[in-house]
């Protein structure tokens, strides 16, 4: 992602005349003022507190409402019994375009242009500068290319790259209201939560291998959760491995991960590359206390 960890006091900060019904709320974790390289540089970024909010003006966990109009969908927000409804996609990639990150959206053939999305996208502070939609055996694709408004240049914080997922997901179940069931978000912001969880131990899957002289590919996948993102790479930049840039897709209740990572501009030797699996696993898998049950 050549993307940089850049520094903040409360995370991003969605503003009040964003078009999201609800603040958007992103739980991190557990962390303070955290050192790490994410792209070109070492720099400070901050992990707030578990349970608490990355903005001060947020206050509550936005949560999808049924009587709201489809964007692009039918009317009602109704579907035939026949339907089978299709599995969300949400794609962050940041190595197909130098100057953009592109953000891809599947959810079978139901989406239309989108407008509200975008609208969303650009109360983050965002310009689309490209999008474009295109068809597959899948269903449709729609694809947007999107630059920070201040710099002109792709994303590079990873706390708005997690704030960008999380705004099309939360729009996704808005104006998509069945999409909910399929969404590990659908928990935490939905009308309708997914029937069963999913088995941690079971989904989550970590491989590192060589990608060239000079770095490795880190492949992870994992059950989905808000603040996934972030937290990933606070983990992987803990034991000083460089994130330099990747893709972070969602796929229903799945969070895939591919990271381009180097240890001072090399591929990472077989014992780090152990640690580094060793982190992930016991953060992915470690079991959640909420603090309100202490």
């Amino acid at each position: 992602m050549a993307v940089a960890m850049a520094s903040c006091s409360l995370g991003v900060n969605l503003n009040s005349n964003c078009s999201l019904k609800k603040p958007l709320a992103i739980p991190l974790q557990t962390g303070a003022i955290v050192e790490g390289s994410f792209g070109f540089g070492s720099r400070s970024f901050c992990i707030v507190q578990k349970g608490r909010l990355l903005s001060s003006s947020t206050s509550t966990t936005p949560r999808a409402s049924s009587a709201t109009a489809v964007e692009g969908g039918k009317p009602d927000g109704s579907q035939s019994e026949t339907d089978k409804i299709p599995i969300p996609k949400v794609i962050i990639d940041q190595d197909s375009d130098p100057n953009a990150t592109v953000v891809e959206i599947t959810f079978g053939d139901r989406l239309g242009a989108l407008l509200d999305t975008m609208s969303a996208l650009r109360n983050l502070g965002l310009n689309v500068v490209k999008a474009n939609v295109y068809l597959d055996s899948s269903g449709k694709h729609n694809k947007f290319a999107i630059t920070r408004a201040d710099t002109g240049r792709k994303v590079e914080n990873p706390e708005l790259l997690e704030a960008i997922r999380l705004t099309i997901i939360n729009n996704l179940i808005e104006y998509h209201p069945e999409s909910s069931s399929q969404l590990a978000m659908g928990a935490a912001f939905g009308i309708v939560p997914p029937p069963e969880k999913v088995d941690v131990d079971v989904a989550t899957h970590i491989s590192i291998s060589d990608d060239g002289p000079n770095r490795s590919l880190l492949s992870v996948e994992s059950a989905d959760r808000p603040g996934l993102l972030v937290d990933l790479v606070k983990t992987i930049t803990d034991i000083d491995v460089a994130v330099e840039s990747g893709e972070f897709d969602t796929e229903g209740l799945l969070a895939k991960a591919k990271f381009h990572v180097s240890y001072r501009g090399k591929p990472l030797i077989k014992p780090l590359q152990q640690v580094l699996a060793n982190s992930l696993r016991y953060y992915l898998r470690r079991p959640t206390t909420e603090e309100g049950s202490f």
